[in-house]
């Protein structure tokens, strides 16, 4: 019997349930057609006579679903290295905010950034994160504030998804933070972002959904609540970040505009936690910027489980807060530093980064779904939240097609 496709044989197949627990079998077999997964199961429960175009013995590797990274920051200039040592000393975030740093001094140099300059550097970013697993990486604007170079970081992200690498999301990051000439005018600038850029950007088909910072540094609920009704009127799916620093009490807005996620939540309180929990929006742990910016109160993430709101877990790269490229490092500082259990850590880097993301067609390995599939040199799916400071990766599968990221295995995954 001819089955046009790639079959995986000799895998070890861990993925998540939804219940929290992990799902590790031994000689696994899985059936790719057409960039997606047609069958899996046990290899002795093939069907005979089975003959794909293409064949691969994985070794006994475990493999999960590819890695999804559903928070980043990935296209910028300059770096924050400044902003860093002056923590170091004391100095808070919010001061270096006021004092000129922060995101307004990536802005400045995101601004003057020639856009070739700023697509290889984020591309080499991008490489980087496929080495560790992802196959999805969303990629946020942010740091234009203004009209030519929100677009310019869009188009910039937008090469990125042609590359291969994995697939990129775009979000429109527009009110990332009130920028040079609006202090006082936030509510002026907002409106001008969302009747103004954000329809433009979004008719050439640059924007994938719409995120805020909700934060006392940048924009209130209050003043947020136009901006996403004017991306829902888009058909956009809004989101953003939340309570990192102070409690905002903006839960109410993303509960009542069924927001996708709601990222960071450092802050967020028990009414901020229900209105979530109601309208099914993720959580997105951020554990590398609560790490990089040595804070001491983290998310409760015993609440959010009580409560039953999903949490995925991503690594906010961004050169000020978070210079993180590791989602399996995001995975371990989320159990060790946010109390997650290694079943919670995965199914926060893969289908619940998915949902966070609106993509129901990938995060688990089941038939039906993208063949977005990682490859790895561990022999438990805990591994990927035990290791740290090297990838185990071993190859990944972008809707089916291979990926060689780990150079020592090259010559083996040319042997397959």
């Amino acid at each position: 019997m001819r089955q046009a496709g790639l079959l995986l044989r000799g895998a070890a197949v861990g993925d998540t349930t939804p219940a929290g627990g992990i799902v590790h079998r031994q000689g696994q077999a899985i059936l790719v057609r057409d960039g997606l997964i047609a069958w899996h199961g046990p290899e002795r429960e093939m069907a005979s006579g089975i003959e794909p175009d293409q064949e691969i013995d994985l070794g006994g590797r475990l493999v999960t679903p590819g890695l999804v990274d559903c928070h980043t920051h990935l296209v910028y200039a300059g770096t924050r290295v400044g902003d860093f040592v002056r923590r170091l000393t004391g100095t808070r975030y919010e001061e270096i905010s006021s004092a000129g740093g922060g995101i307004a001094s990536t802005v400045a140099a995101t601004r003057s950034a020639d856009e070739q300059d700023l697509f290889e550097r984020a591309r080499a970013r991008l490489a980087r994160m496929a080495a560790n697993g992802a196959t999805t990486v969303e990629i946020k604007s942010g740091y234009g504030l203004d009209a030519a170079s929100e677009e310019k970081m869009l188009r910039v992200a937008r090469r990125l998804g042609s590359t291969g690498i994995a697939e990129v999301r775009t979000t429109f990051l527009g009110a990332h933070a009130i920028p040079p000439g609006y202090q006082g005018s936030s509510r002026e600038y907002l409106r001008e972002m969302a009747e103004e850029v954000l329809p433009r950007l979004a008719a050439r088909g640059l924007v994938d959904a719409v995120d805020a910072f909700c934060e006392a540094i940048a924009f209130g609920p209050e003043e947020l609540e136009g901006y996403f009704l004017a991306a829902k009127r888009l058909g956009l799916p809004v989101k953003a970040h939340l309570d990192q620093l102070t409690e905002t009490g903006g839960g109410g807005l993303l509960s009542r505009l069924g927001a996708a996620s709601a990222d960071h939540l450092e802050y967020s309180g028990t009414r901020t936690i229900a209105e979530l929990a109601a309208s099914g929006t993720v959580a997105v742990l951020l554990p590398g910027a609560y790490y990089f910016l040595r804070e001491s109160r983290a998310p409760d993430v015993p609440a959010l489980r009580a409560a039953g709101v999903p949490m995925a877990v991503a690594t906010d790269h961004n050169p000020g807060t978070s210079p993180l490229e590791s989602l399996p490092l995001a995975m371990n500082m989320a159990c060790l530093l946010f109390g997650l259990t290694p079943a919670e850590a995965l199914r926060g880097v893969t289908a619940n980064a998915a949902r966070a993301l609106g993509l129901e067609d990938r995060g688990t390995i089941t038939s039906g779904m993208r063949a977005d599939l990682a490859v790895w040199n561990v022999d438990s799916p805990a591994e990927l939240s035990y290791n740290i400071g090297y990838s185990p990766l071993y190859s990944t599968f972008v809707k089916g097609a291979m990926r060689r990221e780990d150079p020592l295995h090259a010559d083996a995954n040319e042997r397959a």
